[in-house]
């Protein structure tokens, strides 16, 4: 018999923890994509009938804790981000849409120190949504589509512009992640669509002007992998970068009559 790999011990834990409320799982970014870099994390969006219990959100937390990251039992495993969803609360489609809950490794220190996810509105849900209905990618129950309604192209749009301050703060710390996302809010503001981060970085670089050119590209072979990347020798034309995605942002949201943020 196969030994349980992260997303089968993640499937258990979620049938475990939420029971009969549970309506069902679904892969989205690059793992409903089918193109895991070695730095990517598990994404999973998990529908339910009812929010959540204090005495779930802390089951969920207990459980993942162990599954994800570097501190992982077993060894180094890839980041889970996992995010629950109340199906009635996305059905009927409303912007700003509510997150029941979510778990991302990024906030490991404080669940260590007790602190649970809350419930809260998220504008981000609309890229996993839309994203969640493209990869079709069930972990247990039916199609996305049963339970998901599709995001209309202005939401997706205000929703990645949305996003955009919460980056520029992590620009030191997450580069290669903030230039990638900033370049794949580009081809969504511009084109009404998402794309994988190599292929927005792509597209932007054919786009921006050549002094960029280098920044992008350190950020595109980081995203292959093996690691995260370092930018020590860019440093100085690391925000350089960002301000120009960020005007060609702004520039291809006024074209669309886009709020720019």
């Amino acid at each position: 018999m196969r030994s349980m790999t992260q997303l089968d011990a993640l499937v258990a834990l979620v049938r475990d923890v939420l029971g009969d409320e549970l309506l069902g799982a679904y892969l989205h970014g690059s793992s409903g994509t089918g193109r895991l870099q070695p730095t990517s994390d598990t994404d999973v969006l998990v529908v339910t009938a009812a929010p959540m219990s204090a005495a779930q959100r802390g089951g969920l937390v207990a459980g993942i804790l162990p599954l994800s990251g570097q501190r992982a039992i077993g060894g180094r495993a890839r980041p889970v981000e996992l995010t629950v969803v109340v199906a009635s609360d996305l059905r009927p489609w409303r912007y700003p849409p509510v997150e029941d809950f979510l778990y991302g490794e990024w906030e490991r220190a404080a669940y260590e120190a007790g602190t649970l996810p809350v419930r809260r509105e998220n504008a981000d849900l609309a890229t996993l949504v839309t994203m969640a209905l493209a990869a079709d990618r069930p972990l247990l129950g039916p199609p996305p589509a049963s339970l998901l309604d599709p995001v209309p192209p202005h939401d997706l749009v205000r929703a990645v512009i949305a996003g955009i301050p919460g980056l520029f703060d992590d620009l030191e710390d997450d580069t290669r992640n903030v230039l990638l996302t900033l370049a794949r809010i580009l081809v969504t503001v511009e084109t009404g669509t998402l794309v994988a981060k190599d292929e927005a970085a792509e597209y932007a670089i054919a786009r921006l002007p050549v002094a960029h050119h280098a920044v992008l590209r350190r950020a595109l072979d980081a995203y292959h992998g093996p690691d995260y990347g370092r930018f020590d020798d860019l440093a100085a034309d690391v925000r350089p970068c960002a301000d120009a995605l960020r005007a060609a942002i702004d520039a291809a949201g006024v074209g669309r009559n886009e709020p720019v943020v």
